[in-house]
């Protein structure tokens, strides 16, 4: 399905600044469509003198009169005339009979859109009738707002180039409340769902002609939480701005729409829902993501107390060998506290490991190291590693550059691992490769601690396989390849 500027690219020559406005309008106009009861269809005008439909919306509040995606398609012959006396006479065109969509009748108005005194596009306002019945006061609320609403769009105020939603869930929708209020932000109506919001955030009575602000600020706790700065323009109507109510364990989102004629103000639309539920739930997330971030904080602080038992231990070991492997121990478990400190300090039970990775191997090649200077180089990129298979392969990783440094640079005064990934998705290849001495011609790989270590982490902890090998041009290669575990819900590729 071809997108909106993909669309525009293709059909007309629009400056940035109107593709722009076109997205700002499209990106908000589910609200309108719900208010008018109407599918809205975004036709723009082509350089061949014809109009294509670039984006359409169908109302939550009433039946659709499109039930298969117009966006791409040709004006039908029948409106393009209207569109056209739209876009040149930059006023609504509304039709005076109803056109027939097979068994019902829709009601069509060809409303511009204005930027800048300069019409670029027009939207199809289609109402179907297929149920008429005397509307209700609610309905005609409904209906008055977005007539409002179209003469913004037709004088290119609407919309709001400075309306953010804000980043919480919860955002408001026509049918979970609406109030509307004039000039002063004295609420003129109030549908039943936003009485039912008010009431349970403790007002009572009825709300017209009382001035919502106020009522809101004599509800609101003295003791309750910093109060967002923007609520009283949101309650006014004076910003179109989305700010939230919390008293008494009641939450509501508020969201204005300020209306406004030739830059007078008008008055407001205010859209709110009781979010009491999805706060709730925040908080908890909040709280848990909170413990667990502490939790690996504790376990790094205990494994770091652990590494310093062992190196305090192996200073007062006489024999080399004790000394040596209990330096082997310490290492491997402050490997372990970097995987804890990483996610101490996240919010995601994943770690991004190009950077534990960086500090690991650093740390790892100047333990090893025993006079000579070795270089460790990565080439790829191991992305964002789930919190299951970080710790073992940090561990893997950990210990070949340990022995690659140790026993391939024995007697050199420099050398260089090699670190090559390959990643494709959960499907990850890792490649360590020296230049040093290579393995010894009579054991192999050899069957040592740290080797053994390797082996099981990577058969057992990563369901993977690891083999070893000559390196082309001399040194060792170790290619270890597994399937990283998928938290549930996280994206396919790093």
């Amino acid at each position: 399905m071809s997108t909106l500027s993909t669309l525009v690219a293709r059909h007309a020559s629009l400056d940035a600044a109107d593709l722009e406005w076109l997205h700002l309008l499209v990106g908000d106009w589910q609200v309108v469509s719900d208010l008018a009861f109407a599918d809205l269809v975004l036709w723009l005008p082509t350089s061949d003198d014809d109009f294509v439909a670039v984006a359409q919306c169908r109302p939550s509040t009433g039946a659709t009169v499109h039930y298969d995606d117009v966006v791409g398609s040709r004006a039908p012959e029948g409106q393009r005339p209207q569109l056209r006396r739209a876009l040149e006479e930059r006023a609504a065109q509304r039709s005076r009979e109803p056109r027939w969509f097979g068994s019902y009748a829709v009601r069509e108005e060809a409303v511009p859109v204005v930027r800048r005194g300069r019409a670029i596009a027009v939207i199809a306002r289609q109402t179907n009738l297929g149920g008429a019945r005397t509307p209700s006061r609610l309905e005609l609320n409904y209906v008055e707002a977005a007539d409002e609403v179209f003469g913004m769009i037709g004088r290119g105020e609407f919309p709001a180039a400075d309306a953010p939603t804000g980043p919480r869930r919860g955002a408001p929708r026509v049918g979970d409340g609406l109030v509307r209020l004039n000039s002063e932000g004295e609420v003129l109506y109030a549908s039943p769902n936003a009485l039912s919001c008010f009431h349970r955030l403790g007002a009572l009575g009825d709300l017209v002609g009382r001035s919502l602000v106020e009522v809101t600020a004599d509800l609101v706790d003295e003791q309750s939480a910093t109060v967002d700065e923007s609520m009283p323009l949101v309650l006014m109507g004076r910003a179109p701005w989305r700010t939230d109510v919390e008293s008494r364990g009641v939450a509501l989102s508020l969201r204005a729409v300020p209306l406004t004629e030739h830059g007078q103000r008008l008055g407001a639309v205010l859209l709110c829902r009781d979010v009491s539920e999805l706060r709730r739930r925040e908080r908890e997330l909040i709280t848990k993501d909170a413990t667990i971030r502490e939790i690996h904080h504790r376990v790094k602080n205990n494994l770091q107390t652990v590494a310093a038992l062992l190196r305090l231990q192996s200073r007062r070991m006489s024999s080399p060998e004790a000394r040596e492997a209990l330096g082997e121990a310490m290492r491997r478990v402050a490997t372990i506290a970097l995987v804890h400190e990483t996610l101490s300090q996240t919010l995601d039970e994943s770690v991004p490991f190009d950077d534990l990775v960086g500090r690991s191997l650093r740390l790892a090649a100047d333990v090893a190291t025993a006079g000579a200077s070795v270089r460790t180089v990565v080439k790829g990129s191991f992305g964002s590693v789930p919190a299951e298979d970080a710790t073992a392969l940090a561990l893997v990783l950990t210990e070949l550059v340990t022995n690659a440094v140790e026993h391939g640079f024995d007697g050199r005064e420099s050398g260089t691992v090699e670190i090559v990934v390959e990643r494709d998705g959960d499907d990850l290849r890792v490649e360590v490769a020296d230049d040093g001495a290579g393995l010894p011609a009579d054991r192999g790989a050899g069957t040592g601690l740290g080797t053994q270590i390797v082996s099981t982490l990577v058969t057992n902890e990563m369901g993977g396989t690891i083999s070893w090998g000559a390196r082309e041009g001399g040194g060792t290669s170790v290619v270890i390849e597994a399937r990283l575990r998928r938290r549930e819900g996280s994206p396919l590729v790093p």
